[in-house]
C-alpha cells in the first residue's frame, strides 16, 4: 500500500474515533437519568467529599423543589440558606440572563458599567463606606482576615507576624486551609496540616473568656458567627452580640460578623446582628446575597479599614464581576420588596412554637431552637447516632427535604417566601414523620 493511502487510512481511523467519542458524549449529556444512575454517575467520578441525602433534583420553584421523577418536595434547606428567595426566583433569573447575554467578564483589569452601581447600592443598603466584593463564603472569610490582619500592623501598630484573631469553638467559616486551622472538628482537620498560626481559639457564647483574649495587645479581630449554623442553629444568650462589640470596641480590636449563613433576612432580621443593634466593623456576607442563583460574596467596612488594601494586594477574576454585580442588586432587591425579613421572624416564631410541642409528645425531641427561619431540633440521642438521618431519610420520603449536623441535630432553613399555610403544612409532615418513627 502506497504510503498516501496508509496516512489517508489513518486519519479516516483518528476521524472516526473523534466522531464516535462526540457522539457517545453527547448521548451521555442528553440522557434522561434516573435517582438511581445519577447517584451512581456522582459515586463513580466525582470526588466523594459529601455524603448527600439519597434524592436528586432536577428543578426548583419557590419554596420546591422535584426530583427526576417528578415527585415534589418542600425544600428545608434552602442550600445551606443560599436561597433565601426562593428557588429560581423570576427577577433575579431575568437580571442574570440579561447581564449574562450583554457582558459576562471583563477581570478588574478594566472598569465596567455595572460594578460601580452595585458597588454603591450594597454600600448604602447595609451602611458601609466600601465593599470587596468577592465568590464564595470561603474567599469572604478569608478576605476578612487578610484585611483585619493588614489594619492591626497598618493601624493598631502591631509587630509583624504578630497578629492574633479571636476565633470561637465549633465555628465553621469553610473549608480553606487557614480557616480549618482554627476548626476544632476533626473530620475538617484530620490530614491537612500543617496549620496557619495566629488564631485564639474561645469558647462561644462566653463573655469572660473574650475578655481574657482581649488582654493580649496583639489582638487584631474577633471573628464570630452571630448564631452558629453548622454547630446546629446555636443561638447565643441575649445581649451577647452587644457586649462583645463594646468590650473589642474598648480594646481596639476589630469585631468581624460572618453573616454568610446568617445574613440577608434569614434570622428575621436583614442581619443576625440586628437583632442587637450591632454594626460590625467588618461584615462578611455570601450565600443568599445572590438568591442561590451565582456564586457571589462580599466583605463590606468603612473607609479607616478598607484603605488598607492597595492595588496588586488582594483580588479575585470573578469578583465584582458583571452578572455577580446584576444579580446581587436583584437579590437584594427582593428581601426588601417583599419583606423576606418580617416574613421570616414571623413564621418563624410560629415554627418554633409548634416544633415545641413535640418535645412534650415525644421523647425523641429534646430542644427546639433558632432565630427567624433558622431553627433546628435536637435529637434525643448520640452525636454518633443515625437517628437524625433515619427520620431526615423519612421525610424526604414524606415530601420534605432537610439533613442532619452534628449527627443528631436537623436544621429546618426553608426558603423565606414560604407562607403560613405551606408552613403549616410542613409543620404537619414533620410530626407525622416524628411521630410515626416513635412508633
Amino acid at each position: 500500500m502506497r504510503k498516501g493511502c496508509v496516512l489517508s487510512v489513518m486519519s479516516f481511523n483518528i476521524y472516526f474515533i473523534h466522531f464516535l467519542n462526540e457522539v457517545i458524549m453527547e448521548s451521555i449529556l442528553n440522557q434522561k437519568l434516573t435517582s438511581e444512575q445519577a447517584i451512581a454517575l456522582e459515586d463513580k467520578y466525582g470526588a466523594h467529599n459529601y455524603h448527600p441525602l439519597p434524592v436528586v433534583l432536577s428543578r426548583g420553584e419557590g419554596v420546591y423543589v422535584w426530583d427526576v421523577e417528578g415527585k415534589r418536595y418542600y425544600d428545608f434547606l434552602s442550600a445551606y440558606s443560599a436561597v433565601n428567595q426562593g428557588h429560581c426566583h423570576p427577577k433575579i433569573v431575568k437580571a442574570l440572563v440579561e447581564q449574562a447575554s450583554t457582558l459576562a467578564l471583563t477581570s478588574r483589569a478594566f472598569y465596567n458599567d455595572v460594578l460601580g452601581v452595585y458597588e454603591q447600592y450594597i454600600t448604602n443598603y447595609f451602611g458601609f463606606d466600601k465593599v470587596l466584593p468577592m465568590n464564595s463564603g470561603a474567599e469572604a472569610v478569608e478576605t476578612a482576615l487578610k484585611l483585619t490582619r493588614k489594619w492591626g500592623y497598618e493601624k493598631k501598630g502591631i509587630p509583624e507576624n504578630e497578629v492574633k484573631i479571636i476565633v470561637c469553638e465549633n465555628n465553621f467559616h469553610g473549608r480553606t486551609t487557614t480557616i480549618i486551622s482554627f476548626s476544632n472538628d476533626p473530620v475538617a482537620r484530620k490530614n491537612f496540616g500543617p496549620y496557619t498560626s495566629g488564631f485564639i481559639k474561645i469558647p462561644y457564647n462566653n463573655i469572660e473568656a473574650l475578655e481574657v483574649a482581649l488582654a493580649d495587645k496583639n489582638v487584631a479581630g474577633f471573628l464570630v458567627e452571630p448564631i452558629q449554623g453548622e454547630a446546629g442553629v446555636y443561638v447565643p444568650d441575649e445581649g451577647y452580640l452587644a457586649e462583645a462589640a463594646e468590650l473589642c470596641k474598648a480594646a481596639g480590636v476589630l469585631f468581624v460578623a460572618d453573616e454568610v449563613q446568617t445574613g440577608i433576612a434569614r434570622t428575621g432580621k436583614l442581619l443576625a446582628v440586628d437583632h442587637e443593634n450591632v454594626k460590625p466593623d467588618v461584615l462578611i456576607l455570601g450565600k443568599a446575597i445572590s438568591g442561590g442563583a451565582y456564586p457571589v460574596s462580599a466583605v463590606l467596612a468603612d473607609n479607616a479599614i478598607m484603605e488598607v488594601i492597595k492595588p496588586g494586594e488582594h483580588g479575585s477574576t470573578y469578583g465584582g464581576n458583571p452578572i455577580a454585580a446584576k444579580v446581587a442588586i436583584a437579590a437584594l432587591e427582593v428581601v426588601k420588596d417583599e419583606k423576606l425579613a418580617e416574613n421570616a421572624a414571623k413564621l418563624g416564631e410560629l415554627f418554633r412554637a409548634e416544633m415545641s410541642q413535640l418535645i412534650q409528645e415525644t421523647n425523641l425531641v429534646k430542644l427546639v431552637r433558632g432565630k427567624g427561619l433558622l431553627n433546628a431540633i435536637i435529637i434525643n440521642d448520640t452525636e454518633e447516632s443515625s437517628t437524625a438521618w433515619d427520620i431526615c431519610i423519612k421525610l424526604r420520603d414524606n415530601g420534605l427535604l432537610a439533613k442532619p449536623t452534628h449527627g443528631n441535630i436537623i436544621r429546618f432553613a426553608p426558603p423565606l417566601v414560604m407562607n403560613k399555610e405551606q408552613l403549616m403544612e410542613c409543620v404537619a409532615i414533620i410530626r407525622k414523620t416524628i411521630l410515626e418513627f416513635k412508633k
